[in-house]
């Protein structure tokens, strides 16, 4: 896909965006559940992270406290999602009560390996299986808050490898590689969002701006792979800019 397709598509992300069964008001949101990887879960980062961040936006915008219960995992992938939502009590019951649920997975499914290295052809055998695990995730939320409306909310990612100064140190062909990966995974995420009736969420315009030009490195931690307290606090406004754009 051509930088400018995806542009478009990321600013179509941002503002059309569709309420088929979900949420449409922010005031109706009073609890939030998160479900994903390590960027949710706040690794490498003594901070508050964005889903907690994202309650707190939402009850200084609204009439009544949010709450926050973050059921991320470090490491997981889409398939462990996906069992958490099929046989974990504890989170089964959380996102039965929830009236937001954030879910951002895919990039450990992909994650850079001595094997493949930066030949990106060897880890697209894996996509579909992400595109199959976060349609079954998100209709398995559905399943979960039939009885009452719930805003699913879909986050890409800025890079599923490093990004920043952290991915330059690794040579041009890292980061051309760390930016098809991106690019493919990211096109998933936002093709779920859109079949699904969920909102999504382009945190690479969030942390590169629109155009995808900026450099990230200010918003990452020191491990150059996840969001440091800046971070969170940039993805928590993205989300909280989307769903309440399409409140109003």
């Amino acid at each position: 896909m051509r930088p400018s397709t995806r542009r478009g598509l990321a600013r179509a992300g941002l503002v059309a965006l569709a309420c088929f069964a979900t949420a449409c008001s922010t005031s109706r949101i009073s609890s939030i559940v998160a479900l994903g990887d390590s960027v949710p879960r706040g690794s490498n980062c003594d901070c508050r992270p964005y889903p907690e961040l994202t309650a707190d936006d939402l009850a200084a915008s609204g009439v009544r406290s949010v709450t926050a219960t973050n059921d991320a995992v470090g490491g997981a992938t889409s398939a462990d999602v996906l069992d958490q939502l099929e046989s974990d009590g504890t989170v089964i019951d959380h996102v039965r009560n929830a009236g937001a649920i954030e879910i951002e997975i895919g990039a450990k499914d992909v994650g850079y390996s001595k094997s493949c290295v930066t030949a990106v052809d060897c880890y697209t055998p894996r996509l579909p299986s992400v595109e199959k695990n976060l349609a079954a995730i998100v209709a398995r939320v559905r399943e979960l808050t039939s009885g009452h409306q719930v805003a699913v909310i879909l986050l890409d990612y800025w890079s599923v490898w490093l990004g920043g100064k952290y991915a330059a140190a690794k040579g041009p062909a890292y980061v051309s590689a760390a930016e098809e990966l991106t690019d493919r995974v990211d096109a998933v995420i936002r093709a779920t969002a859109a079949e699904s009736g969920s909102y999504y969420v382009d945190l690479r315009a969030a942390f590169k701006g629109p155009d995808y030009t900026y450099d990230e490195t200010h918003f990452l931690s020191s491990d150059g792979d996840h969001p440091n307290a800046a971070g969170h606090e940039q993805i928590a406004k993205a989300v909280e800019a989307v769903i309440g754009s399409a409140s109003r």
